[in-house]
């Protein structure tokens, strides 16, 4: 049993980095309070991975770090004190076997996200942690060194804090940018947070014309147009709404737009990738002549959804009534490019609330890597989405949050400089 006398150290959110932050610093010897604002804890892990928990990424450090643009150099000391490794046999010590999937991504084996957040609440109760619903709204300061919080319910004195509240992504999940303010408090800057893995807005007529369409096996080139540089490519499914584009290529691929200029970037679709120009040039040669005396808007359901058709046509300035026997080589050459390069201008991003991780936040300047504890106040310490670091797809978010959270709750247990 921890003792009365022991540090006592208050993580503020019950999420992914909260729950293992406070498992970690009870393991320490610490006596821990976890204040999470909603009656249950880990509520967005909840939803990942569709629901399956995509909770990490089986691969080493380097390719760690490759898979986050924001400030992956920051999270060297934490991800190799902690690593995939690490997660997924603490994991599967509480009693959760976990299977490796396409591109190293880590499930449990029953497709359950509740297996995996039962098991990170389990490693905290386990270690004697207390469990106090309320909402945190303030710091308690002395002296340039914090000394509790304050919740909506009273005051929590402690001798150390670790602010583990999120982002502001998916707010109905609790993560409605409370550490932001607390992290002001305490004089830290914050890195105005936008939505990344998020849907993109379009004001291309093509995104309205198909919205509701969901295509299956297209390919998918994002470029900067500042630059002229390729800076994303995928293979897979991508959806047409009213607002523009989503689906899994479009989240991916909005982690990759860094820069928030409207119209900087432009999404190249390839509608039939398994075609080469040759290959498709032949097949539009065949249905021509299958389809000879049919208007060309009514000859290509076999090779386009019928939303496409007519936006296809128009941007390969072919009117559809126009006969398959009169189709000139150069207008089947128009067409056959724009089945291989459906160009979308993005204007810009949903709001952050849609997103699925926040990108921007706690300045990581000042915060220490190996300990994630403030430069700027004593007995401080952030973990997880709070902080100004983000990822692509793939359990590397979590993993994030994993790391980060173990490096605070290992670490706040030992002297106050």
């Amino acid at each position: 049993m921890t003792s009365q006398n022991a540090l006592h150290v208050i993580v503020v959110g019950g999420g992914a980095s909260g729950l293992i932050a406070a498992g970690f610093a009870a393991e320490n010897g610490a006596r821990v309070t976890l204040i999470e604002r909603n009656e249950r804890p880990a509520r967005k892990v909840m939803i990942t991975g569709k629901g399956r928990c995509n909770l990490t990424n089986d691969c080493d450090l380097p390719e760690l770090i490759a898979h986050v643009p924001q400030n992956g150099r920051f999270l060297y000391s934490a991800f190799r004190a902690f690593s995939p490794r690490d997660m997924m046999a603490l994991v599967e010590a509480q009693g959760v076997p976990l299977k490796v999937e396409r591109g190293n991504r880590v499930f449990p084996v029953s497709d359950k996200a509740v297996d995996v957040v039962d098991a990170l609440t389990a490693f905290a109760r386990d270690r004697g942690v207390r469990f106090v619903h309320d909402r945190v709204t303030e710091l308690l300061m002395e002296n340039n060194t914090c000394i509790g919080v304050r919740g909506e319910s009273g005051d929590y004195p402690a001798d150390a804090v670790i602010v583990c509240t999120g982002g502001k992504s998916y707010p109905a999940t609790g993560s409605t940018g409370d550490g932001y303010a607390l992290a002001a408090q305490a004089g830290h800057t914050v890195v105005p947070p936008h939505g990344s893995l998020v849907p993109l807005v379009s004001d291309d007529a093509v995104c309205v014309q198909a919205q509701g369409l969901s295509l299956k096996n297209c390919a998918l080139t994002v470029t900067d147009t500042v630059t002229g540089k390729i800076i994303y490519t995928d293979f897979g499914e991508m959806l047409f709404t009213h607002f523009g584009v989503s689906g899994p290529m479009i989240l991916s691929a909005s982690a990759h737009m860094r820069e928030r200029q409207a119209d900087r970037y432009r999404l190249t679709i390839d509608l039939k990738p398994a075609l080469s120009p040759e290959e498709l040039n032949r097949r539009l040669t065949r249905d021509f002549q299958a389809y000879h005396n049919t208007d060309l808007q009514n000859a290509l359901p076999h090779l386009l959804p019928r939303s496409l058709i007519a936006p296809v046509l128009t941007r390969a300035h072919i009117p559809g009534s126009t006969k398959c026997h009169s189709v000139t080589r150069e207008q089947r050459t128009a067409l056959a490019a724009q089945v291989k390069g459906l160009t979308v201008s993005v204007r810009g991003t949903r709001p952050v609330e849609e997103a699925i991780v926040t990108s921007g936040g706690v300045s990581v300047k000042e915060i220490e890597p190996a300990t994630m504890r403030s430069k700027l106040c004593r007995n401080l310490y952030f973990a997880g989405e709070v902080l100004d670091v983000d990822a692509y797809t793939g359990g590397f978010n979590l993993q994030i949050a994993f790391s980060t959270g173990a490096a605070a709750g290992r670490h706040v247990t030992g002297p106050a400089d």
